[in-house]
């Protein structure tokens, strides 16, 4: 079952590059106190992810922030290296870049898709997601193909 605006996010352990190598990221701590503008791309490196959605994230950061954001993070079903990588081959020290690595955090969303026609296996949908204290406040899933609401602008526009 999907997750839905007003539902709290589940406990999941997910992970992120640091200075030592990756480090566990619970879920439930994470975005717990505070409020983040998540962002879900189905692979780092890929091309709507890295030449719009990403890079929109970015360049928005302090409108954003400037608008009661927190923190802004990416996630993505890749390893914790792939995505520190992407950070930096992207230079996008504003956005916490969070690896979903096994897909946990998709899947107990609901938001995952097949990508195995692109030997991507399952991975998750494109969103993006306001979390205000764990909980859901507003959810924008793109239909397959698109990018429009899961944008930075769009989120914008909702705050």
């Amino acid at each position: 079952m999907q997750i839905s605006e007003g539902d709290k996010l589940p406990q999941v352990t997910l992970s992120k590059v640091g200075e030592s190598g990756p480090e566990p990221v619970e879920s439930k701590e994470f975005f717990a106190g505070r409020t983040v503008a998540l962002f879900a791309v189905p692979g780092a490196f890929t091309p709507t992810c890295s030449a719009k959605h990403l890079p929109g994230f970015t360049e928005k950061a302090g409108e954003l922030k400037a608008k009661g954001v927190d923190e802004i993070a990416c996630i993505s079903v890749n390893d914790p290296f792939v995505m520190g990588a992407w950070q930096k081959a992207d230079g996008s020290k504003d956005v916490t870049m969070l690896a979903d690595g096994n897909g946990d955090f998709a899947k107990a969303i609901g938001l995952t898709m097949d990508g195995s026609g692109f030997g991507m296996g399952t991975r998750s949908q494109r969103y993006s997601m306001l979390v205000v204290d764990g909980e859901v406040r507003k959810l924008n899933v793109e239909a397959p193909g698109d990018f429009s609401v899961s944008s930075a602008e769009h989120m914008l526009g909702q705050l």
